[in-house]
């Protein structure tokens, strides 16, 4: 009897096990970590995990760990997803019933990067857009004082002077100018408006965690203004970044510049950052002898505090304030505005000195919201909202003009799925709204041969105020992970040009690991801030004539890319195409080849486009060497005074070999860049006095940088040079003998104007 009691119990607890390992068998439980600095592990609580295609999904505890069913899945794809890091989809077995799962954060992610992460630079291969990545190891291969230095190793962004003597710098992508790109903070709009000219000056090299380039025109989400592309630049965080951070910089010019940044994490929830930059330039040198100083004296301060709350799956909000104050002097050698008097005998003699001093003041302020969903890791909402408060008042010469803007930015943006998440959406609304306030006056002298008969003042007022409401719906399909497709449609309406849509469509084909196409078109617009975005103008003594009420700008943007990697050397490589085609609808010209004396602002009358075609290709030919060597060509034509011409100041090609080199821990690194420059056009010269014609091209040119880093413990010591070949464009200026005279022009600029520079510098990191 007692056998028989001990069997029963025996098969009753074999049902009980095996019931219990059918109970377990259905759920799948594990750790969702990430490796830190130090290379230790470190849980991510409030992570999403969900199976793939499905709403089914959980989020990881306060130790990082889940517990997730298995009951009714037929495809065994698990997504992980946590703010701040890259997604990541496991494959797993249907019997597995313990995972360990490492998230990598965007300077991270090792699937993503082309080479290696010494590299610094990457394509995405997840983005379905071409969307390429500056980390800040790629920052640090050059000296990177602020934004407008930081493409420097790039091949798809060049970067020049816009005049000889403010110090202006301007972008150009995919053949036209930075004010077709949209230039984002932590994506919100931020170096437009009256920041048009300086604001690549305002943005620390220092602050930034990395830069995202996307070429062609972006999500309907982000607004209506990127036409050839968005340049997206991510601030350092608190909550990952350093206890402190100092970079001390100097360079030959005697430019000396300040960075300091430190973080301190209050709560678990709550972390906060400042940022500090000072940046002092008073040396005047003038090396090509015009009697003008080759650089501005530049005096910049500038702060930024920030605040982060992350509540894990619930919700992250942030919030940032920033003040500049910036003073930038330039023009001739002897110029003092606290002397200065204006004197026609002076200016008949060619004797009256000239100048030009810009003061400004800006505050930004944004606070950005995000609210999850518990259960729902695929559903979000967020606000974001940002206000810019801009002052600046300046002399050019004679010439004056001050400027004030208010700007406001709001956009409200919901994301969920459609049945599973193959299917997902995002709508919202969206809020510009921009007051300028511009007063331009200028001064032009009238000269009978070289002597002065008179003079005659224009008091032009370009005070208006710009608001525009929007709507916006965003789809995406993604077909196994093979083909992506978003669509996008937003409608706006300005209060000045009335409603408009605004249509982009984005594809991406994944034909397998080593290959994937991507195509994208779409329509973008723009109000031209004509005096803001030509300050070159103001600093010469061309007549500035509007022979029409400008129209708002419109143009499409159709472009395909494609992605391959393969072996090379036993080592993986990569060849990036692109092909790009910008065709404008409307464009404000402003056309400085009609007259040389004048400079005539009036809408485009016939074609305007651009055709931009770039191959880059990355390697490693041997160990810790990686190689990048990348060709563009650029086609860019407008119609001018009813001639299809060449667009002037576009290099008609730009070459680019970059070399890095790091031994092992990267204790010591070696980085070359060197830069091929084509022709490009100037504006016409068959009109200017025999004297003064240039050439109608500019001379090809090389550029060669280079830097060298030693790291230790704490603390790196960086040593470098720019433009070490020593090229230098000998006449940025027109007619310098005499700066007052009709044919006086700072604006023709088309190369470096300094010479050689010898930097050096200290980065010390306290963890």
């Amino acid at each position: 009897m007692k056998m028989l009691n001990i069997k029963i119990v025996i098969i009753i607890l074999i049902i009980i096990i095996i019931q219990a390992n059918r109970a377990i068998s259905q759920f799948i439980t594990g750790t969702v970590y990430e490796i830190t600095n130090d290379q230790k592990k470190s849980s991510l609580p409030g992570a999403n995990v969900f199976w793939i295609n499905t709403t089914i999904g959980v989020s990881t505890d306060d130790k990082g760990n889940f517990k997730i069913t298995k009951k009714n899945i037929n495809d065994f794809r698990l997504v992980v997803s946590f703010l701040g890091y890259m997604n990541d989809t496991i494959k797993v077995n249907k019997d597995d019933t313990k995972l360990d799962i490492q998230l990598f954060t965007e300077n991270k992610q090792i699937g993503e990067i082309n080479i290696k992460e010494n590299n610094g630079s990457y394509i995405s291969k997840i983005n379905p857009r071409q969307v390429q990545v500056i980390t800040t190891t790629e920052l640090y291969k050059a000296a990177c004082c602020n934004l407008s230095e930081s493409f420097e190793t790039n091949a798809s962004v060049d970067v020049s002077y816009s005049d000889a003597v403010s110090g202006a710098k301007q972008i150009q992508l995919l053949g036209l100018s930075g004010v077709y790109s949209q230039i984002q903070t932590e994506n919100i709009p931020s170096v437009r408006g009256l920041a048009s000219s300086f604001g690549l000056n305002y943005i620390p090299g220092s602050w930034m965690e990395s830069i995202q380039i996307a070429k062609g025109t972006a999500s309907v989400i982000n607004g209506y203004e990127s036409t050839t592309g968005q340049i997206n630049v991510e601030y350092k965080k608190p909550a990952n970044s350093e206890h402190l951070f100092v970079n001390l910089y100097a360079n030959s010019n005697q430019r000396l510049e300040a960075n300091i940044l430190s973080a301190v994490k209050l709560t678990d929830k709550l972390s906060t950052m400042v940022m500090l930059h000072g940046d002092d330039f008073r040396n005047k040198f003038d090396r090509n002898h015009d009697s003008f100083m080759d650089q501005p004296k530049v005096t910049q301060y500038n702060i930024f505090n920030r605040w982060d709350y992350i509540n894990n799956g619930k919700m992250v909000s942030r919030f940032g304030i920033k003040y500049l104050e910036e003073k930038r002097i330039g023009g001739m050698m002897n110029y003092d505005k606290n002397t200065f008097v204006l004197d026609t005998a002076a200016i008949r003699q060619a004797t009256q000195n000239y100048g030009i001093e810009i003061n400004t003041k800006r505050t930004e302020v944004f606070w950005k919201n995000g609210i999850m969903f518990p259960g729902k890791p695929y559903q979000s909402l967020g606000l974001i909202l940002s206000g810019v408060n801009h002052e600046q008042t300046g002399n050019y010469g004679i010439n004056i003009y001050d400027a004030k803007e208010k700007s406001m930015y709001a956009n409200l943006i919901f994301q969920s799925i459609i049945v599973n998440t193959n299917h997902k959406y995002s709508v919202g609304l969206s809020y510009i709204l921009d007051d300028y306030k511009e007063n331009y006056i200028q001064t032009i002298f009238n000269y009978s041969g070289f002597t002065v008969t008179g003079n005659t003042i224009y008091n032009n007022n370009f005070n208006r105020q710009e608001s525009v409401p929007g709507v916006f719906a965003e789809y995406t399909f993604n077909y196994m992970e093979k083909f992506t497709v978003i669509a996008g449609l937003r409608a706006d309406y300005h209060n000045i040009y009335g409603a408009f849509l605004t249509p982009r469509l984005h594809l991406r084909y994944y034909i397998n690991e080593s290959t994937i196409i991507r195509a994208s078109v779409g329509k973008g617009y723009r109000t031209a801030n004509v005096i803001a975005e030509n300050l070159s103008i103001l600093a010469s003594q061309r007549k500035l004539v509007f022979l029409e009420t400008t129209k708002q700008e419109q143009a499409w943007n159709y472009g395909i890319n494609m992605t391959k990697e393969f072996k090379l050397f036993n080592r993986k490589a990569e060849f990036d195409i692109d092909i790009y085609r910008t065709d404008f609808v409307n464009q404000v010209i402003v056309d400085m080849d009609s007259l040389t004396t004048e400079v005539f602002v009036y809408n485009l009358k016939g074609k305007s486009y651009s055709n931009c075609y770039q191959v880059q290709f990355t390697f490693e030919p041997v160990k810790s060497l990686t190689v990048l060597l990348a060709y563009r060509i650029n086609d860019v034509k407008t119609t001018i005074n009813n001639q299809l011409r060449e667009k002037p100041f576009v290099n008609n090609y730009k070459g680019l070999v970059t070399l890095s080199y790091a031994t092992k821990f990267d204790k010591w690194k070696f980085d070359i860049t060197g830069q091929f420059n084509g022709t490009a056009r100037l504006p016409e010269q068959k009109k200017m006095p025999v004297s003064l014609r240039r050439a109608t091209k500019t001379p090809e040119y090389f550029i060669l940088n280079a830097q060298i880093t030693k790291k230790f413990k704490y603390y790196d010591i960086y040593l470098g040079g720019e433009n070490l070949t020593n090229f230098t464009q000998n006449d940025p200026i027109t007619q310098w003998q005499r700066p007052f005279h009709k044919h006086f022009d700072t604006s023709m600029v088309w190369g470096p104007i300094v010479g050689r520079v010898i930097y050096g510098g200290i980065r010390l990191t306290i963890k």
